[in-house]
This record gives structure tokens, C-alpha cells and sequence, in this order.
């Protein structure tokens, strides 16, 4: 049957799909314009088992704040390639997705594949996305913070980007500061006491096999490595580290320059592995 620009056209305004997926796809539905949109949903699930075990290590990674910046989060939208990624359409996907996650203030990653947009969800258009681009596209990761103020920093190229939470308000330039401290140096907590467990006890064991390995005295083991890690502490823990713009103070000094009672409450940071 006969199949008009204009049908495909408005097929591919829906779908987002190429011009001859869509003029194939009217074809098939006897230019059915609905059925033609579930050929084109269809095709990209099948286009998605088939691409399952390709490595989608490339993509958009993207840090927002709500209006009244009480609640941010960083979302990662992943492809295979680099020309993929730095699509503009492909980012505006990927905002529009972190977008409607800020506004519904979406806890996880399963409330964000959740939510509806356009009538199918968001995890549906993810999937959709792989035959239109035919690519393997994921939503891997996503993560937010609550507080009184919470401050973003997504770093040139849109690989990397953090969030930081603070107790009150936070003067603008202050508040990037320290998020690109933590794009910068990578702190895995905002203090000591905050380091996790599991952590503390991995970094004592590293350096007590190492400090061993070096012929140091059995009994000498516990106090050499509790030095190695008050180091480590020092290197890793956001509030303790050098300030990257003046090193001569640690961020914890640097915030109590600004207000002594201003803290970091919470921390994120995430970075594709390109």
C-alpha cells in the first residue's frame, strides 16, 4: 500500500525512530498508525536481547537540583559509543528523564524506570531507544540527596558529576567549590566516622600485609597501621582533604571560614569507567 511522507513523518515525531524503520513499519501495520508504533516498541526489544551482551560503557551522566534545591540527583543514561553520547538528542533524553525524577523526588532507581512519561515508562523507553538508535542503552544508575541545600557539578563532556547536601544555605561559588572538590579528588566519605566498616578494616589489613612484607616487627603491626590509615583517612574523607584551590587548609577549614556552623550533610559522585 501506498504510505504518505506525511504518516512517516509524524511516526517518527512519535517514536524517535529512522525514516525507513517507520515507512517499514506502516508498511507492515497496513498503515495502521498505532500498530506501527508497537512494530517500532517491538523491534526495540528485540533489538535489546539481541545487543544484551554488548558493553554499554559510554553515555550521558547528568547532577540537578529542584526549584527550591532541597532535593538533587545524578542519573547516568548509558550507550556503546561516544558519537551516541554526545548527541544532543540523546542528552535531552537524558534530562528529561533526571528531570521528571527531581519532580516526583524518586528515592531509587526502580521509582525512576517506574515513572510514566508520554504513556509508556520511562524503563519501556529505554529499551525503545535501543532499536531506535541501535545501540544497547541502559539506565544503570541513579541516586539523590535531601537537605536544606543541595548543590550540583557536572563536569565538562558529561562524565562525571557529584552532589553535595548542606545543613543551610549555601553561597554559590562555596557550594561549587566543594562539589568539584569531590569531582577532583573523590572522597569516599564527608568524614572519618563516616567511612564504612568494611572499608576501615580493608585498608588495616592492606597495610598490616605490607608493613609485614617489609620485615617491620610483628608487635610494632597495629600502631604502624593505624598510621597508614589516619593517612588514608586524610586523603579520603571529604572535610579532611587538602582544598584543591588553596592547600594550604583542608575543607574543613575552609568551611569554617566561610560559617562556622555550615556542614556537608551528604555526598554523591559517580563517573563513567571511559
Amino acid at each position: 500500500m501506498e504510505i504518505s511522507t506525511a504518516d512517516v513523518v509524524k511516526l517518527r515525531k512519535a517514536t524517535g525512530a529512522g525514516m525507513m524503520d517507520c515507512k517499514h513499519a506502516l508498511a507492515d501495520a497496513e498503515g495502521n498508525f498505532d500498530r506501527a508504533i508497537e512494530i517500532i516498541r517491538e523491534k526495540g526489544k528485540l533489538i535489546a536481547s539481541k545487543r544484551a551482551d554488548r558493553e554499554s560503557s559510554e553515555g550521558v551522566v547528568l547532577a540537578k537540583v529542584s526549584a527550591d534545591k532541597t532535593f538533587g540527583a545524578i542519573l547516568s543514561l548509558n550507550c556503546e559509543t561516544d558519537f551516541v553520547a554526545k548527541n544532543e538528542n540523546f542528552v535531552a533524553l537524558t534530562n528529561t528523564f533526571i528531570q521528571a525524577a527531581i519532580a516526583n523526588k524518586c528515592s531509587n532507581l526502580d521509582a525512576v524506570k517506574a515513572l510514566v512519561i508520554d504513556s509508556r515508562s520511562i524503563g519501556e523507553q529505554v529499551i525503545e531507544q535501543t532499536g531506535v538508535i541501535g545501540e544497547k542503552i541502559e539506565l544503570p544508575f541513579y541516586e539523590c540527596i535531601a537537605a536544606v541545600c543541595v548543590v550540583p557539578y557536572i563536569h565538562p563532556g558529561n562524565k562525571l558529576a557529584t552532589l553535595v547536601g548542606f545543613n543551610k544555605e549555601v553561597d554559590v561559588q562555596v557550594g561549587k567549590d566543594v562539589a568539584m572538590q569531590i569531582a577532583a579528588m573523590s572522597p569516599v566519605a564527608v568524614d572519618t566516622n563516616d567511612v564504612p566498616a568494611s572499608i576501615v578494616e580493608q585498608e588495616l589489613k592492606i597495610a598490616k600485609e605490607k608493613f609485614r612484607l617489609e620485615g617491620k616487627p610483628e608487635n610494632m603491626l597495629d600502631k604502624i597501621a593505624q598510621g597508614a590509615l589516619n593517612k588514608f583517612f586524610k586523603e579520603n574523607t571529604l572535610l579532611n582533604q587538602d582544598f584543591v584551590k588553596d592547600n594550604k587548609m583542608t575543607i574543613r577549614q575552609y568551611l569554617d571560614s566561610i560559617d562556622k556552623d555550615l556542614k556537608v550533610t551528604e555526598i554523591k559522585r559517580f563517573t563513567l569507567n571511559v
